[in-house]
């Protein structure tokens, strides 16, 4: 394809006049107009004069087999892990695992994310079901494969079958076009110290990505600090356990030295600002993170699959948490966030050399953003004007490694209705079997008792 939109959201900013040409899955040139056009007589031009043509997000932190449960963790209290979401997957076989990632990634898509880094699946060895839901929807995917000896998922083996299955789970997907292995652990606290310095060991000797949770909570900051005397993020160093291969959700709750580890170790963050905002007990200085030089990207955490709307989330929660107090009006200037939900969150996921930005080489995942909206006009900034008045349906079509997956915000190679007409048939039986413990009813119930907590 020889594609001529009306723009280009390049790394340095939106720039028009430009033309890209997309051959075998990938960017084959990033160019002016005129000398592409010039270079490839062949091939015939689609001009796109209203559209945006621009990275697809990437979430590096997000859980593709939760979206059965999805509003039952709407105002609870939290560690909604321990009461919701570790029942619920654990009670998933392989079909509904199966039928819960095929949701969660159309919903990434339908978002404008074309890659989401999910952080394992607490069900029975299912993960091969995750992967296979994720590849037939187009969603370029990190796969976390959980490696937790003391708890915390649905079986749990011992130590050497632990790593006899993480070591095959890396050969797996080794050569998978949109399946990108990875190693996980759901909390520290769930895995010895041995388990977490042989998992990190082992990720980074396979070239793949090491996933923890680390520092989310009040709660678990002081159980590390009680079985430890170390904070979550300082028993990963003691234990050798940190280094440039790991990313670590949230750390939301960090001290000085805390953030001087991540930064001399090289160690990137997925900063989760919806989720903070939903159900934390803080919010991640990701300004702070990036004046130190600490890699980091957006991610949803699972909450809700819009890139446009987690970038504003990001600006959002900085400006509300520091930039008021501080007089800070500028907050990361809009192209922070774009960076960070795009080129930024491809290298968090280790990533970097196969996508987040239009690029020569990389695997054509891209947007076509209709920019004859409202919203976008008249049109003075357009990278403050995608952060701030971007949203999913504003987007027409959604690439991955070249193929037009989605258009306006459908497949077009598969029937999603009938999934979601199967999710409607399954969801009620999935959510009444699994052990789950909520603090407050739902909405409507807890209206009528005429009071809020």
């Amino acid at each position: 394809m020889l594609l001529r939109p009306g723009q280009v959201l390049l790394p340095e900013g939106p720039k028009r006049g430009m033309a890209v040409v997309v051959r075998d899955g990938r960017f084959a040139e990033v160019d002016v107009e005129e000398i592409v056009s010039r270079r490839n007589p062949g091939l015939v031009p689609v001009d796109l004069p209203d559209h945006l043509l621009m990275p697809g997000f990437v979430d590096t932190h997000t859980h593709l087999t939760q979206s059965l449960g999805k509003s039952l963790v709407f105002g609870e209290p939290s560690e909604i892990f321990r009461r919701i979401w570790v029942p619920l997957e654990g009670s998933l076989d392989e079909r509904m695992v199966y039928l819960s990632a095929k949701l969660s990634a159309l919903e990434c898509l339908r978002g404008g994310f074309t890659t989401a880094v999910d952080a394992g699946t607490r069900s029975a060895g299912q993960t091969g079901a995750l992967a296979r839901a994720a590849r037939e929807t187009g969603l370029r995917s990190v796969v976390g494969f959980i490696c937790n000896d003391l708890g915390g998922t649905a079986v749990v083996a011992d130590r050497a079958a632990i790593l006899r299955n993480a070591a095959a789970h890396l050969a797996a997907y080794e050569a998978d076009e949109l399946v990108h292995p990875a190693l996980a652990i759901s909390i520290p606290e769930v895995a010895s110290d041995g388990m977490l310095a042989d998992v990190s060991r082992l990720a980074a000797e396979a070239g793949a990505i090491f996933q923890t949770h680390v520092n989310e909570h009040l709660v678990a900051v002081e159980r590390s600090l009680v079985a430890n005397g170390r904070r979550p993020l300082e028993h990963l160093s003691h234990v050798g356990a940190l280094g440039p291969h790991v990313l670590i959700a949230h750390s939301t709750l960090v001290t000085p030295h805390e953030l001087n580890l991540l930064r001399d170790s090289g160690t990137a963050v997925a900063y989760n600002p919806v989720a903070s905002l939903w159900k934390g007990n803080a919010a991640a200085p990701a300004l702070q993170m990036a004046a130190l030089g600490i890699r980091f990207g957006l991610g949803t955490d699972g909450t809700r699959a819009d890139g446009f709307r987690l970038a504003d989330a990001g600006e959002s929660l900085q400006r509300a948490c520091f930039g008021l107090a501080s007089g800070d009006s500028s907050c990361g200037g809009g192209w922070l966030w774009l960076d960070r939900a795009t080129r930024g969150a491809a290298d968090v996921a280790g990533l970097a050399t196969t996508t987040g930005a239009i690029q020569q080489g990389l695997a054509a995942d891209f947007l076509l953003v209709d920019l004859d909206r409202p919203e976008f006009t008249p049109s003075h900034d357009l990278t403050w004007e995608l952060v701030r008045y971007g949203n999913r349906d504003q987007i027409d079509a959604v690439f991955t490694a070249g193929r037009l997956r989605l258009w306006q915000g459908w497949p077009v190679d598969w029937d999603a209705k009938s999934l979601l007409t199967e999710v409607r048939e399954v969801a009620a039986a999935t959510i009444a079997k699994a052990p789950i413990q909520r603090v407050h009813a739902v909405s409507q119930d807890h209206q009528a008792l005429g009071h809020y907590r």
